[in-house]
């Protein structure tokens, strides 16, 4: 009878014997990858359900989500508190220019100076102290948007422009050229 359905088919015995031991390794080899992914998943599984049952896991998860939503809550806050913090620094004086010189030319020595302090948005002031044999003379200017309303000496200028200017001047002390 097998000599009968093979010589139906056309086909000789070994070719089809061959085809079969070819499918069974190949389903050897596929059973023994899906045995081993399952292996280390059922590890896996094993390990995240350690010491749980559902209603631990739900537990679990729900205190997750509510550190999640605590967490976030406190980074809005710290958000909220920079912006205040950076609002409150930009008032302050962040930047500064001081020029000394001699106000009278071989009488007082460099004794005298021009001390300029900005903002972050170039208000602020500036403050002159000349220096004589006689006396010390102070004076303030008030200066807004980088300018002031009263005309300014050349070493308040100066102490100006290297306050709102300072990285340029700090570049070309180094060095830099940047």
């Amino acid at each position: 009878m097998e000599n009968s359905i093979y010589s139906k088919l056309g086909m000789d015995p070994v070719f089809i014997d061959i085809l079969l031991i070819i499918l069974v390794i190949v389903l050897a080899v596929l059973f023994v990858n899906v045995n081993m992914k399952y292996t280390r998943l059922k590890s896996s599984y094993a390990s995240f359900m350690r010491g749980k049952d559902g209603k631990n896991l739900e537990k679990s998860i729900i205190e997750k989500f509510d550190e999640v939503d605590a967490v976030t809550a406190i980074a809005k806050q710290n958000k909220a508190e920079i912006r205040k913090i950076y609002r409150r620094i930009e008032k302050n004086y962040q930047k500064q220019g001081i020029l000394k010189y001699d106000a009278f030319h071989e009488m007082g020595g460099n004794l005298s100076f021009a001390l300029c302090l900005l903002d972050a948005y170039n208000n602020g002031w500036i403050i002159n102290a000349m220096h004589s044999r006689e006396g010390c003379y102070t004076y303030i200017k008030e200066i807004l948007n980088g300018e002031s309303y009263i005309e300014l000496s050349e070493e308040e200028a100066q102490a100006l422009d290297k306050a709102i200017y300072e990285e340029v001047y700090e570049h070309l002390e180094t060095g830099d050229g940047k």
